[in-house]
């Protein structure tokens, strides 16, 4: 008997009718005989509801009342898809994520699974009822609710497919697959068959919404099949949407390129004039690290003078955090000219496995940036990645010219 963990994001669960419409889904796979665990999201718009309260009452609220808050959208949907399925003569059980006992640290608002208790979900399957288990959130080892953090249903429903040793997670969203780019800013962006998980993990890290990066880097590790669907097709739709896959087979090799992404949520500091000496980068990126900031790009000039200018990314959400904690480092852990900061910056990324066997493909890149009058302020590069920061009114510009330049264009999916 084939075991899936299917999950669901807020748009799919989004109001009462479009629950009736994952049950049906999920009612035609365990009809077919497979086993289901269905994973999801609270309401789309639900969680930012529920955070906009808790900021009504408190400027900074704390993060543990944060969790047990936000913790509660999924809680609604949960109920709601199991009594929709009781409806349609089929058996379910729900789970809060405490429930379950999905295991995290105590990073309350961005939580680590550490271990899952997967026994209460093997007796369900096994009396034949299909398990719906909240996305997004965990607990910790004192009691505590605790959640995964903006996207975090994704690595539910990995971490869950890896604990029960699933032999598929299907990842169900408002788009039928992995496309070359936003089909929003290219029309004719092309839905892809399958790619590597190497490459999904560039096409996350650089901006591609479609799954969460940390969901991608879960399922890498544990060796989880992931399929990416559209939950808005017809519930009896037989789609393969896009296969996330561990090998690279002949045909894939053929795509140099695979793909484009782009991110607007990103922000460039840069601290001017600091001494050119060792643990220079450590005095100015420990205090952002010690305030919980990722830092994305880096990039660090040499003067002449002794002194250098050190440049770095962050997440815009982030940005007035990590220049609040320059700014106290400054003068003590490190000294400089001036910190400066720009937060109408994106980046924009190409991504694919063929970079490692073909030469000038960077070279391809700037030129058809530049062709089109676009100043690259950054540059970052990985085996199978090159990604450039541009000023952000020029993001879909870009987007569009790479996707042209690396003739990705096309009609239908590719295989």
């Amino acid at each position: 008997m084939t075991l899936i963990v299917q999950k669901y994001g807020g748009t799919s669960v989004g109001s009462v009718e479009r629950i009736r419409s994952v049950a049906r889904r999920v009612a035609r796979y365990r009809r077919e005989g497979n086993q289901l665990v269905v994973v999801v999201s609270a309401m789309a718009g639900e969680t930012n509801r529920l955070l906009a309260l808790a900021h009504e009452l408190s400027a900074n609220p704390h993060p543990r009342e944060v969790d047990v808050v936000a913790a509660t959208g999924e809680q609604v949907t949960i109920g709601l898809l199991a009594i929709a399925l009781h409806d349609m003569g089929l058996k379910a059980r729900s789970y809060t994520g405490a429930q379950v006992r999905v295991l995290t640290d105590s990073a309350f608002t961005k939580a680590r699974i550490l271990q899952i208790d997967e026994d209460k979900i093997r007796k369900d399957l096994a009396d034949g009822a299909v398990v719906i288990v909240a996305g997004f959130q965990g607990v910790d080892g004192d009691g505590n609710i605790t959640t995964l953090g903006r996207g975090g249903s994704d690595t539910s429903g990995v971490a869950l497919a890896a604990a029960l040793n699933a032999d598929e997670c299907q990842i169900y969203t408002d788009v039928d697959g992995v496309y070359t780019a936003d089909p929003r800013i290219v029309p004719r962006a092309r839905r892809l068959d399958r790619i590597t998980f190497e490459e999904m993990l560039e096409l996350a890290s650089q901006g591609s919404k479609v799954l969460q990066i940390r969901s991608v880097e879960f399922a890498g590790k544990y060796k989880v099949k992931l399929r990416v669907l559209s939950s808005f097709e017809d519930p009896e739709s037989t789609s393969n949407g896009t296969l996330i896959t561990f090998e690279e087979d002949e045909h894939m090799e053929q795509a140099i390129i695979s793909g484009i992404a782009s991110n607007r949520d990103e922000a460039k500091i840069s601290v001017m004039g600091v001494e050119d000496k060792p643990g220079i980068a450590y005095s100015i990126l420990g205090p952002v690290a010690a305030a919980n900031i990722d830092v994305d790009m880096i990039v660090q000039n040499i003067g002449a003078s002794g002194h250098t200018d050190f440049s770095f990314t962050v997440n815009r959400s982030e940005y007035a955090k990590a220049l609040d904690a320059l700014a106290k480092a400054k003068g003590t852990t490190f000294s400089a000219r001036e910190i400066i900061g720009d937060n109408h910056i994106c980046k924009v990324s190409v991504v694919g496995i063929g970079m490692r066997s073909h030469v000038g493909l960077a070279s391809k890149m700037f030129k058809a940036l530049a062709d089109v009058g676009i100043n690259i302020q950054m540059i970052s590069t990985s085996e199978i990645k090159i990604a450039v920061v541009i000023d952000e009114k020029y993001l879909e510009l870009a987007v569009r010219e790479l996707h042209k330049a690396f003739e990705l264009e096309g009609s239908g999916a590719s295989a």
